[in-house]
């Protein structure tokens, strides 16, 4: 099987430069001291992996930190800021804007060795997590007692609980249940100045500012979460999960539009292209109609089982109105799961079509679904590039996936100039940026599109609230950000230090 398409990364060459200058040894050790020496990170080789997450963008830091506790975090982030060190959180390193890299240097702190299940109370729908946990562990241990965690993004076998936290991540599921923010009930946070303070808790609706929901999609600009309390949900009695295929996109997308017209809310609502299917269904064998011009996948769940069934009979009506020339619903759990394989294994399977990909992540009306499309498609063209559609079609969430070779001389300046179109389209049609992965570097110089400076500076003032400044996660969000910081932050010299005092 040929190899996964792997995403582009802006500067990429054949000879990788080396990341930025050694930090000086006496941060080794006091790092070291805190961590353990096998937990800190210098060596270039070592580096490499930390220059990425799955955008376009890089950054080399200059050291890792791997803390196993809240503790260890505090202290590691009270040190850096001792001596005026930028920090960059970083989870699993799946994010797809840019927020986990290191653009000014400096010091990655990375959650992946904190990932313990702290706490598990079927009796309140409660689970208490550290930020390194994997959002599928979450749901597995639940399951015993009929529960699971919502929030499902496609890459939720690999990315963590803090990363959806400071992403507000999605998924598939997400449709009528909400997004990760309407899953966290309080976190534990580590600020800018090394200090473990509590927001929210394990119940509802506490007074006072809601400091928790203002945390939860801040990119890591406001802090470090070293505990995550959420809200658990009971797996639901029946699902039905229903494949709608038709000739063209714009049918499917106008069946988009009149199913959530009609006043049905599927538990999910998901659409592939034709393009998308021919990389899939060869891959995963998940089912897919190859000659259907898009797919969708619609499950309806959570229901009492009449009501359940003529949600599902209305919504396959729907589809047949627009022309539909496959209905199926799968009658097995195994057929249910292969139909779910294609969706969530679509974006690897790209690797059957073009050596690299390009994702993006806007949002848009869902009745304004076919003319966006039919226009990223022209954008692409115009470009001279195919694109692969596979997105969240029942809230709009977009991603198109634009195929190229980096080989090519060229290509990657004209993808970047295809991306930043088909991000002008999404908000001229009254959309947004960004539906689940955040604006980190990718998206930051776009933010003057839908927002005044005025409104810019009232989110800068709340970041400075949490007294997070530029030291914290630096380079991120908002315009100009990153060319604040692109002469880099270096590790300073510590007079009086000696040969004695390193590792």
């Amino acid at each position: 099987m040929p190899p996964l398409a792997v995403p582009y990364h802006r500067g990429m060459s054949a000879a990788r430069p080396l990341p930025k200058s050694l930090p000086e040894r006496w941060l080794l050790r006091e790092l070291g001291q805190i961590v353990g020496a096998a937990n800190v990170l210098w060596r270039p080789e070592d580096l490499l992996v930390y220059e990425y997450d799955a955008t376009i963008d890089k950054g080399a830091p200059e050291a890792v930190v791997l803390p196993g506790s809240a503790e260890e975090v505090a202290a590691v982030v009270r040190l850096a800021a001792a001596a005026g060190i930028p920090v960059v959180p970083r989870g699993a390193g799946t994010g797809l804007s840019g927020g986990a890299l290191a653009v000014a240097g400096g010091l990655v702190i990375g959650t992946s060795s904190m990932r313990r299940l702290l706490e598990l109370d079927p009796a309140n729908l409660v689970g208490v997590a550290e930020p390194g946990l994997v959002n599928a562990d979450l749901s597995q241990a639940a399951a015993p007692y009929g529960l699971h965690y919502v929030p499902d993004p496609s890459s939720q076998k690999a990315c963590t609980i803090g990363g959806n936290v400071a992403e507000n991540s999605g998924g598939p599921h997400c449709l009528a249940y909400g997004v990760t923010t309407n899953y966290v009930l309080g976190l534990e946070v580590c600020l800018a100045s090394g200090e473990l303070v509590w927001l929210g808790g394990k119940t509802a609706g506490l007074p006072g500012y809601d400091l928790t929901g203002a945390f939860v999609g801040s990119e890591g600009t406001f802090g470090i979460a070293t505990k995550v309390v959420l809200r658990l949900s009971r797996l639901p009695q029946a699902v039905r999960t229903i494949l709608a295929a038709f000739p063209e996109m714009d049918q499917a997308s106008r069946a988009v539009s009149d199913i959530i017209g009609a006043g049905m809310v599927p538990a999910a609502l998901e659409m592939l292209d034709k393009l998308t299917i021919q990389a899939v269904e060869p891959a995963v064998h998940a089912g897919y109609p190859p000659d259907a011009g898009a797919v969708l996948l619609i499950e309806v769940e959570g229901l009492p089982e009449e009501e359940e069934e003529l949600q599902a009979q209305a919504a396959q009506a729907i589809c047949q109105r627009h022309g539909a020339q496959e209905l199926r619903v799968a009658s097995l759990e195994a057929e249910r799961e292969r139909l779910w394989a294609g969706r969530k294994g679509a974006i690897g399977a790209l690797g059957r079509l073009a050596p690299n990909y390009y994702i993006l992540d806007g949002v848009v009306p869902r009745t304004k679904l076919p003319e966006v499309l039919r226009r990223v498609g022209e954008i692409g063209a115009k470009h001279g590039f195919a694109i692969a559609n596979v997105f969240h079609a029942g809230d709009g969430n977009l991603h198109p996936n634009v195929l190229f070779d980096e080989r090519v001389p060229g290509a990657t300046e004209r993808v970047l100039q295809v991306g930043a179109e088909i991000m002008r389209l999404c908000v001229e049609a009254g959309g947004t940026l960004t539906g689940e992965h955040g604006i980190g570097v990718e998206k930051q110089e776009y933010m003057s599109w839908l927002f005044t400076e005025a409104d810019l500076a009232a989110m800068g003032k709340l970041r400075r609230a949490f007294g997070a400044e530029q030291l914290f996660n630096p380079g991120k969000v908002f315009p100009n950000a990153k060319r604040c910081v692109e002469v880099g932050f270096r590790i300073p010299k510590v007079a009086g230090l000696g040969p004695e005092h390193f590792i």
